[in-house]
């Protein structure tokens, strides 16, 4: 109903709760899309970025993809040649993506499209795409875009949403164009996006994410704009990265110039690691354009010349990234056409007496042997090279020795000739100091490499041995399958990456956001359920018209059937809270002598959790647990009554209920300071928070003050005043009755009540007032003035958020279900360490006479941590029925309290983990309505559970 309302402002936020109570229940769209989508525009930006959503998974659920979007490539190689339209889009498709950017990745583009449909169960599941046959889409899943009407109302919807002031509207528009208009249209959601380039740099990040996909999927959007991705110098790294693989993937014959001219700059940038990025971007370019391969090869080169590369001492590791970016590609520019880099390949091998960096000398070595039989010059170098090598072996690093021992085997491998003998005794000579190495790795890869050489050697009829053992062929098969130069081209696997939906948090974080969906299966929302649901919600408003009579009681069998199982629920619980007492008087001040030591019962059962705690005699050893907790305890299988439930209902977790009756006697508030005799003329006077709730108003904290004379003299006259008060101070109207008016005429100012004023204090006498104050802030300290015979002492009374709750008493299943009601941004967490039960255990150890239990002494020193420092209701203490003894893992304290101002319920759950004896891991959890008073509580609770206790 209020998705179709008249008022933008309800559509958006009735779009919000779907998204939230139901985001897969399209079919409730259905009746209103049109609507939905005329009154788009006018709705405010965050329900604009919720609705678009909604209306494009509604939109594929029911009519399924665009054959002449981008999003076509998903369907298979069989289907897409079925339809003429589809055939036809996607031969222009690879057509225009050739053209305009020599090459589109078309397996990127479908790995894409597949992630935006592809759940994260289906990604877990698959590895390195192996069922792909499992997410093909037949072509009846895909519609005309230029036919179908509720995709062109839904492109021209979102087509004015491009140019919104709110960069998070632009990109969720986009989206909707990327995933569903045709390809000649996709280009009309450059421009927005570039302009979204010139704001904050956090939102260019964002943008500069999602740009990174689109132009890897389709370059040719982006080519003509290159320029709007050239680097500032004011610019993050991570932006400069960006900005730099974007500007590698949409690099044409006609733009390389300027790139190139681009990057001479970037790579003598101060920050060396985005010099070596520019680097790796220049062999990205290279591979895409191989016609520029020439010219940049013989600008990588250059770098390589440079000084740094042959210092021996005080050599920086970001130079160092940078030559062995150089190198690395070198070596892919190489890969695409290795005749033609002969040269290349020579100069970087006479380079290796300048080259100290491990990482490029590797590399250069690699490529003596794999292309150690390329030319004429390159098998005359060979021999050479390699003695080279072999005299410097013992100082080389550990990843040159194993490079060096690869690329002598590889050129033993395809020898020929006289030079075998030679390169036999370099090889024997390496293998001998490899084998006596330090390096454990280089040890087992010469013990390896020995025995591989050797079957080729006795296959080229160099060793005495037959030719004809079935042993040998099997080893020479194995060396070529290790030394082998490869004879194909291993295409990077782009699907090994996860994309996510444009503009999603998940696109930026790189995985699945909490709360991110994938977009529905296409056409998996049938006709016949649109009308169903239709028929279905006529029926409930029917329903709800005709299911009450004129007093509004519901004459449905089942409400009444329903109510009958409430009302048992709760006789049940109130009789059995009868038997045990109600939990809340574990903060009251009257029962604590009726109430016993401890009591024990079993709570794993869901059932008796719904309808009441089954409470059993602490004498009864026998009722402490069903039977079938007691199987679950002992690890054995429990017979089941029911065979047809599931195993997961079986399951019960065993605990017990701990009621710590005499902790409300032990509780003692903590006192403070507010003014010492030295400062106060032999006055003193400490405070506490009282947990008395005051009469005149929710507003007002109860304190208990002490007025004590430490002085041989008099003291007279003495009260306390509020300093910023414009009353004029009359002792006549002290004890004048104040209203809540009064008390919030100040505004936010801080208001104390007047208090009764103390005529006179003998020497040694101390008095006792109670303080009414309202304070403005839980943080903020209340200034007062402390008048004594006639003299004014300025003081501040701090605040203690712990008695700005007071208590509220409850069920645990009524806690439990409040709790559920709080849960993400109302719920607050924190740790912190407890040591105040190690005093308590050691006292008792050292009587012999008197033997505590651990848990309860746990489960009273954390409760009298809890009610002497707040205003709290005990509501349950849950023990774990385990084995072992010692571990007080799974004990669970909760408290319950509501907010003097607002009485807004305030749950704190504080449960335990570690040893008895040792100090113990607290985990604090707040559920609150209100976000800065529940953290303010958080902390202060987190605070004084962790100062030790007073003795």
């Amino acid at each position: 109903m209020l998705l179709n309302d008249r008022s933008p402002a309800v559509v958006g936020a009735a779009a919000a709760a779907f998204a939230s109570v139901c985001p897969y229940n399209l079919s409730l769209v259905g009746r209103n899309y049109r609507k939905l989508c005329e009154i788009l525009p006018d709705v405010e930006e965050w329900g604009q970025i919720v609705l678009i959503g909604i209306l494009l998974r509604y939109v594929i659920a029911r009519h399924g993809l665009v054959k002449e979007s981008i999003m076509y490539s998903l369907q298979c190689t069989e289907s897409s040649h079925s339809a003429k339209d589809g055939s036809d889009v996607d031969s222009g498709l690879v057509k225009e993506s050739t053209d305009l950017s020599g090459t589109c990745d078309s397996e990127f583009v479908n790995t894409v499209s597949r992630c935006y449909m592809e759940g994260p169960d289906e990604y877990l599941s698959r590895s390195s795409y192996a069922n792909r046959e499992s997410f093909e889409i037949n072509g009846a899943q895909f519609t005309s875009g230029k036919s179908n009407d509720d995709v062109k109302i839904l492109l021209y919807s979102t087509s004015p949403l491009l140019w919104s002031n709110n960069s998070a509207v632009v990109l969720a528009a986009a989206g909707v164009h990327w995933v569903m208009a045709p390809k000649e249209d996709v280009k009309r959601i450059i421009k927005p996006i570039l302009y979204l380039l010139r704001s904050s740099n956090a939102s260019k990040y964002v943008v500069l994410r999602n740009i990174q996909v689109f132009a890897k999927a389709m370059p040719s959007l982006f080519a003509p704009y290159f320029e709007d991705f050239f680097i500032f110098s004011s610019e993050s790294y991570q932006i400069k990265a960006l900005k730099l693989e974007i500007l590698s993937y949409i690099a044409t014959d006609s733009s390389i110039s300027s790139i190139f001219k681009e990057f001479q700059d970037y790579i003598r940038d101060p920050d060396r690691r985005f010099a070596a990025d520019t680097v790796a971007a220049i062999g990205l370019c290279v591979q895409r354009l191989p016609k520029m391969a020439h010219i940049c090869v013989d600008g990588l080169l250059a770098l390589t010349r440079q000084e740094f590369v042959s210092e021996d001492f005080g050599f920086e590791d970001q130079e160092a990234g940078i030559l062995t970016q150089v190198i690395m590609s070198i070596k892919s520019i190489i890969k695409q056409d290795p005749p033609s880099h002969e040269k290349v390949i020579i100069q970087l091998v006479r380079r290796l007496d300048s080259v100290k960096v491990p990482a490029a000398r590797a590399m250069i070595i690699w490529m003596v042997g794999e292309y150690s039989s390329l030319g004429e010059i390159i098998p005359r170098m060979l021999t050479t090279v390699l003695k080279y090598l072999a005299w410097g072996f013992p100082s080389e690093a550990p990843e040159t020795k194993l490079q060096i021992l690869n690329t002598v085997c590889k050129v033993l491998e395809g020898a020929t000739g006289d030079d075998l003998w030679t390169f036999k005794k370099i090889f024997s000579y390496l293998i001998e100091l490899a084998e006596c190495d330090l390096n454990y790795d280089l040890r087992d890869r010469a013990r390896l490499l020995k025995k591989l050489p050797s079957c080729n050697l006795v296959s080229l009829g160099l060793e005495e041995e037959t030719n004809d053992l079935p042993e040998n062929d099997l080893l020479h098969i194995v060396a070529e399958c290790i030394l082998g130069r490869q004879t194909r081209k291993v295409k990077p696997e782009s699907f090994s990456y996860r994309y996510y939906l444009p503009g999603s948090l998940s696109q930026i974080v790189l995985h699945a956001a909490p709360g991110y969906e994938p977009l529905p299966k296409p056409c998996s929302l049938l006709l016949d359920d649109l009308n169903v649901a239709e028929g279905t919600s006529e029926m409930k408003r029917a329903a709800d018209y005709s299911g009450t009579d004129d007093y509004g009681s519901s004459s449905d069998p089942s409400d009444e059937e329903s109510a009958s199982d409430y009302g048992s629920q709760r006789s049940v619980t109130e009789s059995s809270g009868s038997d045990r007492g109600d939990d809340s008087e574990f903060t009251s001040e009257g029962n604590y002598n009726a109430d016993p030591l401890i009591q024990i019962s079993d709570i794993g059962n869901a059932s008796e959790n719904q309808n009441g705690v089954s409470q059993s005699s602490p004498a009864n050893l026998g009722e402490l647990m069903s039977n079938k907790a007691l199987e679950s305890w002992l690890d054995e299988q429990p017979g089941s009554s029911n065979p047809g439930l599931p195993k997961q209902s079986q399951v019960r977790i065993s605990s017990a209920r701990i009621s710590v009756g005499d902790v409300g006697k032990r509780v003692k508030q903590k006192s403070y300071s507010l003014l010492d005799p030295a400062s106060g003329n032999g006055l003193k006077v400490d405070y506490s928070f009282s947990s008395e709730i005051s009469s005149i108003s929710r507003l007002l904290v109860c304190i208990e003050v002490f007025f004590k004379n430490c002085s041989s003299e008099i003291i007279s006259e003495i009260t306390l005043v509020d300093e910023e008060s414009n009353r004029a101070f009359d002792s006549a109207d002290k004890t004048a009755v104040v209203n809540d008016s009064s008390l919030t005429s100040s505004g936010d100012v801080p208001t104390l009540v007047p208090m009764e004023s103390i005529v006179s204090l003998e020497p040694g006498q101390t008095t006792r007032r109670i303080l009414q104050v309202r304070f403005h802030h839980h943080l903020l300290p209340l200034k007062l003035a402390l008048y004594c015979d006639g003299k004014k002492l300025p003081i501040k009374l701090r605040p203690d958020i712990g008695y700005f709750v007071k208590p509220l008493p409850m069920d645990v299943e009524v806690f439990i279900d409040k709790e559920s009601r709080l849960p993400g941004m109302f719920e607050y967490a924190r740790s912190c360490t407890f040591t105040d039960h190690i005093v308590e255990l050691n006292k008792e150890n050292g009587d012999s006479l008197l033997v505590k239990d651990k848990f309860l002494a746990i489960c009273e020193s954390l409760a009298l941590k809890m009610l002497s420092n707040a205003n709290l209701c005990l509501v349950s203490v849950d023990m774990p029925i385990a084995t072992n003894l010692d571990d007080a893992s799974g004990l669970r304290l909760r408290f319950s309290s509501e907010i003097l101002s607002s009485s807004i319920p305030c749950l704190i759950t504080i449960g335990v983990e570690g040893k008895c004896t040792d100090p113990l891991n607290l985990s604090i959890k707040v559920n609150c309505e209100e976000t800065v008073f529940g953290l303010n509580l958080l902390n202060r609770i987190a605070n004084f559970l962790v100062e030790p206790a007073l003795s």
